[in-house]
C-alpha cells in the first residue's frame, strides 16, 4: 500500500522571482482608449431603430436610467475588469463627471488594471507566455502598489476602492485623469472592490496582506449595502461583464438592504451587459432582484461597442429632456 503523502505546508512566497513592468509587453495602452462622443444625433439614431425586441429594450432602459437620475436615485454599475482593458475608462469617467453614473463596483482585477494604466500607461500581459516559465503576474511594481493600497486602506479605515483612488492621486500618477478610481475619489463617488482571495495575480506576491485585504473589502461590501438601499427605492443597477463575483456580491448586499428596510421597495431597475448570457447575472441581477417589482434587462454584445452606445444614448436622453 502506498503511504499517505506528508502533510503540506503553505508555500513560502518570499522567494518568488519578480520583474519590472518596464520589461513586460502590455496589450492595453492608454493611447488606444475610447473617448466620449458628444454628437447630438444619438436620439435620432435610437429612434430610427426598429420598435421590436432589444432595440425597444435599450430605449426603455435608457429612459429608466434618465428618469432615475432626474429623481435623484443612483445609477450604479458593477463592472468586470475587462471594461478597463478594452479602453472604456474615458467613457465611464465622462458619465461620472456628467452626473449619470453615481458609483462603481469591481473585483480586485479592476484595481490591478486601473493602477497599471494610471502609473505606467499599459496593462494586460500575455498569460500563456508567462504561465510557461512562471512569470505570469509577477510584475514587482503591481504587487507593491497593491500592498501600498492595502496599507493605506488599513491606516485610513476605508475600503479598497477609496484607498485606490487616494493612492493614485497622491502618487500624481501620470495617467490619473484616465483612472476611474482616481476620478471617482476626487468626485466623492463610491467605488467598491470585492475580492476573491487567490483569484488575482497580487495574491502570488510575498507582500500580499490577505487579512488586511479582506477587512478592507468587507468595508466595501457594507458600502455596497448602503448603495443598494438607495438603488432599491427607484434607482438602476447595471452589471457589465462580471459573470460570477459581482452578481453574487450584489445579491447579498441587496438582501442586507432589504432586511434592514423590512422588504423590497419595488422600484429597482437592473440590466446585464455581457458578450454571452451567464447563469448568475441572469438570475442574481436581472430576474431575482426585480421579482417583487421593477424591471430587468439583458443585453448581449461586445463591451467596446455596447457601452459607448449606451453612454451616447444616455447623454442625449438627459440633454433632450432636461
Amino acid at each position: 500500500m502506498v503511504p499517505p503523502p506528508d502533510k503540506l505546508n503553505p508555500t513560502d512566497l518570499s522567494n518568488v522571482r519578480r520583474y519590472s513592468i518596464a520589461s513586460r509587453p502590455s496589450r492595453t495602452h492608454v493611447e488606444a482608449f475610447g473617448r466620449p462622443c458628444s454628437s447630438p444625433d444619438a436620439a435620432e439614431f435610437l429612434a430610427s431603430l426598429p420598435h421590436f425586441l432589444k432595440a425597444t429594450d435599450l430605449r426603455d432602459f435608457i429612459s429608466r436610467v434618465a428618469a432615475a437620475r432626474r429623481r435623484g436615485y443612483p445609477f450604479h454599475c458593477l463592472m468586470g475588469a475587462h471594461t478597463i482593458k478594452v479602453g472604456l475608462s474615458p467613457i465611464i469617467i465622462d458619465l461620472m463627471r456628467s452626473g449619470i453614473i453615481t458609483g462603481l463596483s469591481f473585483n480586485s482585477a479592476g484595481i490591478i488594471h486601473d493602477t497599471e494604466l494610471a502609473l505606467f500607461g499599459g496593462t494586460s500581459e500575455d498569460v500563456q507566455a508567462g504561465l510557461g516559465d512562471g512569470s505570469f503576474g509577477m510584475v514587482e511594481e503591481t504587487g507593491k502598489s497593491f500592498a501600498a493600497i492595502t496599507a493605506l486602506a488599513a491606516e485610513s479605515g476605508v475600503g479598497l476602492g477609496e484607498a485606490t483612488g487616494r493612492y493614485i492621486n497622491e502618487q500624481n500618477a501620470p495617467n490619473r485623469e484616465l483612472s476611474v478610481f482616481a476620478v471617482a475619489q476626487k468626485l466623492g463617488l463610491p467605488v467598491t472592490v470585492h475580492v476573491g482571495i487567490g483569484t488575482d495575480i497580487v495574491a502570488q506576491h510575498p507582500d500580499y496582506a490577505a487579512a488586511a485585504v479582506g477587512a478592507a473589502s468587507h468595508i466595501d461590501f457594507r458600502l455596497l449595502c448602503s448603495v443598494c438601499e438607495q438603488v432599491d427605492r427607484g434607482g438602476v443597477m447595471a452589471n457589465i461583464g462580471s459573470a460570477v463575483i459581482l452578481p453574487e456580491v450584489f445579491l447579498k448586499a441587496l438582501t442586507v438592504a432589504r432586511n434592514l428596510a423590512g422588504g423590497a421597495a419595488g422600484g429597482l431597475t437592473t440590466a446585464n451587459f455581457d458578450m454571452i448570457v451567464h447563469y448568475r447575472p441572469s438570475e442574481n441581477v436581472v430576474r431575482r432582484p426585480t421579482h417583487h417589482g421593477g424591471r430587468g434587462y439583458t443585453f448581449v454584445g461586445h463591451h467596446e461597442i455596447m457601452i459607448p452606445l449606451l453612454a451616447w444614448g444616455l447623454k442625449a436622453e438627459l440633454k433632450n429632456k432636461a
